[in-house]
C-alpha cells in the first residue's frame, strides 16, 4: 500500500483524536447528567434482575448524540480544509456532504428522544426516518448523481450489459436503507450492552474499511467517513461503560436511531452501502426472522426479549400465547415452516392454544446455545456480530474477484 499523503495523515489523526476526546466527554457526563433523567421521570425497571425495583434513567442516548454532534461541529474546519486541492467547489462540496449527515443524524436524535418521551407509533417510526434522509439522498444527487450499478458474473457474458442505471429506484434503495439501518438495531435491543456492543462491532469494521481504503483512488469518500465513525465509537464506547451489564443506563430509542442514522449516512455518502449491509448480516437476520410478528401475521407482544429465571440468574427464550384460530393462511404457513428450520419452539395444548418463542435472533442463540445469564448472552450476540464483520471481509476483498473484474 502506499504511503498516506500528509493530508490523509493528518485527517486520520484528527478523526482518532476527536474520537478520544468525544469518549472523555461522554463517560464523564453521563453520570453528572443521569439524575436530570430521574427527576423528568425517564427512567424504567431492568426486567431482567431480580431485584428490579430500582429505577434506571432511560434515553441516556441523547446525551450520546448531543456529544457527538458538538464533536462533528467542531471538527468541520478540519474536514473542509483536509485536502490539498483548495479549489472552492471542492471545499463547498466537502462542506455540503458534512452539513447534510449532521442533520440527518440530528433529525434521527431528534425523533429518538422523542420516541423515548411519547412513546411513538411503528407508523411514524418509518415515515420519519425517510424524510430525514432526504438532505443526505439531495446532496448525493447534487455532488455525485451516479445512479448506476455494476453487474457481476455471469451477466455480463449473458446479457453484454456490463452496467445498468437503476435511476429512480437508486434513490429508493438509499431511502431504504436508510428507514432499515435506523430500526434494524432498534428491534435488536433489550438486553444490557445489546445496542451500544453491536454498533461498536458494526462502527468498527467500518472504521477498518476506511483505513482500507485511504490509499485508493475514492480515499476522500472514506476520510469522510472516518471523520465520522471515530467520534462515534469513541461516545459508542463510553455509553456501552454504563450499560454493560448490570446496566446503571438505558440508552434508549434515541440511541438505536442515532447509530443506525449515523450508518445509513456514513453508507449512502461513503459510497460503500453494500458493504454496510453485509455489516449488518445479522440485523438482517433479525429483521426477516421477525417479519411476521411485526407485520401481526403472528401475535406480538409488547415485549419480546428473552425472559429472566429468577432461581438460577440466567435468560430463557421468551414465549408468546395465542388460540389457532387468530391465524391467518399466511400466520399459519409461518408456524409450518419455522419450527422445521429450527428458528422457534412450537407447543398446541390440547385446547388448540399455540405457545411459540418469539422470533427474534436471540431466542435463536439461547435455542442453539441453552439458557445463558444476561451477559453471556450478550458476548454470543456481540462474538456472532464480529464473525458475520468477518465474513463480510471476506467477501468484499476477496470473494468479490469471482464476480467482478478489477
Amino acid at each position: 500500500m502506499e504511503r498516506l499523503g500528509s493530508d490523509r495523515f493528518g485527517g486520520l489523526c484528527v478523526s482518532i483524536g476527536t474520537g478520544i476526546i468525544s469518549f472523555l466527554i461522554t463517560w464523564y457526563l453521563i453520570p453528572e447528567l443521569s439524575n436530570l433523567f430521574l427527576s423528568a421521570n425517564l427512567a424504567g425497571k431492568d426486567l431482567n434482575k431480580r431485584l428490579n425495583d430500582y429505577r434506571v434513567p432511560e434515553g441516556v442516548g441523547v446525551i450520546a448524540g448531543a456529544i457527538y454532534l458538538v464533536c462533528l461541529f467542531c471538527i468541520i474546519p478540519f474536514y473542509v480544509l483536509h485536502s490539498k486541492d483548495d479549489v472552492s467547489s471542492t471545499m463547498l462540496t466537502n462542506l455540503s456532504l458534512f452539513l447534510s449527515a449532521l442533520l440527518s443524524i440530528c433529525c434521527m436524535i431528534l425523533l429518538g428522544f422523542t420516541d423515548d418521551v411519547l412513546n411513538l407509533r411503528w407508523r411514524h417510526k418509518l415515515v420519519l426516518p425517510t424524510i430525514a434522509s432526504l438532505p443526505i439522498l439531495m446532496v448525493y444527487y447534487v455532488t455525485y448523481g451516479n445512479t448506476y450499478i455494476v453487474m457481476p458474473f455471469p451477466i455480463p457474458q449473458l446479457l453484454n450489459v456490463n452496467v445498468f442505471d437503476l435511476g429512480i429506484l437508486y434513490y429508493v434503495y438509499m431511502g431504504m436503507l436508510a428507514v432499515f439501518c435506523t430500526n434494524a438495531i432498534n428491534i435488536l435491543a433489550g438486553v444490557n450492552g445489546v445496542e451500544c456492543g453491536q454498533s461498536i462491532v458494526i462502527a468498527i469494521s467500518v472504521l477498518i474499511n476506511s483505513i482500507l481504503n485511504l490509499s485508493s483512488d475514492c480515499w476522500s469518500e472514506h476520510m469522510f467517513s472516518l471523520y465520522l465513525v471515530c467520534p462515534f465509537i469513541g461516545v459508542s464506547c463510553a455509553v456501552l461503560y454504563y450499560n454493560w451489564y448490570p446496566s446503571r443506563v438505558f440508552v434508549g430509542d434515541t440511541f438505536c436511531y442515532f447509530a443506525g442514522m449515523t450508518f445509513a449516512v456514513l453508507g449512502i455518502l461513503g459510497h460503500f452501502s453494500k458493504t454496510m449491509l453485509m455489516f449488518f448480516i445479522p440485523q438482517i437476520f433479525n429483521f426477516i426472522l421477525s417479519v411476521p410478528q411485526l407485520f401481526h401475521l403472528v401475535p406480538c407482544p409488547r415485549h419480546r426479549l428473552p425472559r429472566l429465571h429468577p432461581s438460577e440468574d440466567v435468560l430463557v427464550m421468551s414465549t408468546v400465547k395465542f388460540k389457532q384460530s387468530d391465524l391467518g393462511s399466511l400466520g399459519r404457513l409461518c408456524l409450518f415452516v419455522l419450527p422445521k428450520l429450527g428458528l422457534t419452539k412450537m407447543t398446541i395444548d390440547d385446547d388448540e392454544q399455540i405457545t411459540i418463542t418469539n422470533l427474534t435472533i436471540l431466542n435463536v442463540i439461547l435455542r442453539v446455545m441453552g439458557n445463558t445469564h444476561e451477559r453471556t448472552l450478550t458476548i454470543y450476540l456481540l462474538l456472532l456480530q464480529a464473525a458475520c464483520s468477518g465474513v463480510a471481509f471476506l467477501i468484499r476483498y476477496q470473494l468479490v474477484h469471482l464476480f467482478y473484474d478489477e
